[in-house]
């Protein structure tokens, strides 16, 4: 049995000064690559923690109630990583492999975050595994805390 820890984290502050970002809502012409590009941020990830399977997406049905809170950045039609705002909780922030290490995640983070912020001054959350310790750093620095720990067995 595998077992790891999920940090719980917390956004307590207002908008972050930011340039424009040229998000845009998902788009169903653009499923095939967002799978590929998903699948191979979070791939490595879900197989050093056992979660299976290890290429989650591979049906753009498996978006049905989700498509709305899903925002892309792209470079002309090539996507750099996407990001999903469900109400006050940040979640599937990811970078593709060959726009990675260049500030993009921070950017789509940033984004995130003003994004949310235009509706609710609640507090944002979000989860990490602290197998993930890029993330959770890039979280830390922007404002976020840990709120709590879980254990996940699996």
């Amino acid at each position: 049995m595998k077992e790891f820890r999920v940090n719980e984290m917390v956004y307590t502050g207002g908008r972050i000064p930011a340039d424009e970002l040229p998000v845009i809502p998902f788009r169903d012409d653009l499923y095939p690559q967002f799978e590929c590009v998903y699948n191979e941020c979070f791939h490595e990830m879900r197989k050093a923690l056992g979660i299976e399977p290890y290429d989650f997406l591979s049906d753009i049905r498996q978006l049905d109630g989700r498509k709305d809170s899903l925002f892309l950045l792209t470079d002309g039609e090539d996507i750099i990583g996407g990001v999903a705002c469900c109400g006050t909780e940040i979640d599937d922030l990811f970078v593709s492999r060959a726009y990675q290490g260049r500030g993009y995640g921070r950017k789509l983070l940033i984004w995130a975050v003003n994004h949310i912020r235009e509706q609710t001054c609640e507090p944002l959350t979000l989860h990490v595994a602290e197998w993930n310790e890029r993330a959770a750093v890039l979280y830390t620095e922007t404002g976020f805390t840990v709120r709590k720990t879980e254990l996940i067995r699996r």
